[in-house]
């Protein structure tokens, strides 16, 4: 879907400069016309990555199989700069909602929760020695595991990015 937007936006952008250079033109040249993206190509991408939240303020993405597992721009805001990150090794074993590990700031500490059931593959091992990198780029480079899926159905369970606003809002008031 982020791709989708992109290339929209560019092309918004090629227009805009094109109408801009062709003030010299006949009036029935000036006009471009952005062609609306076929919606299949749009939900297709946004299937197999979409984000989605829990309420520990946990996100996760799911591609081939596997989920890619961060904190939320919110969580990362409350901490402030994170100074050390906790990870759990690979292999181990999480449920939903286990505990897997911990971030710690400058003027706080935060537990960790597994937003699906499955197996650590991997780590962000560029944390050891940047763990700021959560705070610059939570939603990129700032991933703190990946795992496996043991059971998929979770994942329709959490939050999308619309409802997780709304859950944002619901708390803050």
């Amino acid at each position: 879907a982020k791709m989708a937007w992109r290339l929209a936006a560019k092309l918004r952008a090629a227009a805009a400069a094109a109408a801009a250079a062709s003030l010299r033109l006949h009036p029935a040249h000036r006009t471009v016309r952005v062609a609306r993206l076929p919606r299949s190509l749009s939900t297709a991408a946004a299937a197999l990555s979409a984000r989605k939240f829990t309420d520990k303020h946990e996100w996760v993405t799911v591609e081939n199989g596997v989920g890619t597992v961060g904190i939320s721009n919110y969580a990362q805001e409350a901490l402030g700069d994170v100074v050390y990150c906790g990870l759990p090794e690979i292999g181990t074993k999480l449920n939903q909602l286990d505990e897997f590990g911990a971030l710690e700031s400058v003027k706080a500490a935060s537990e960790l929760y597994s937003p699906l059931t499955g197996e650590v593959t991997d780590t962000n091992k560029a944390l050891a020695d940047n763990p700021g990198l959560v705070n610059k780029s939570c939603y990129g480079e700032g991933w703190l595991i990946k795992m496996t899926l043991d059971n998929p159905a979770e994942v329709d369970e959490l939050m999308n990015e619309e409802a997780y606003e709304k859950f944002l809002k619901s708390i803050e008031d």
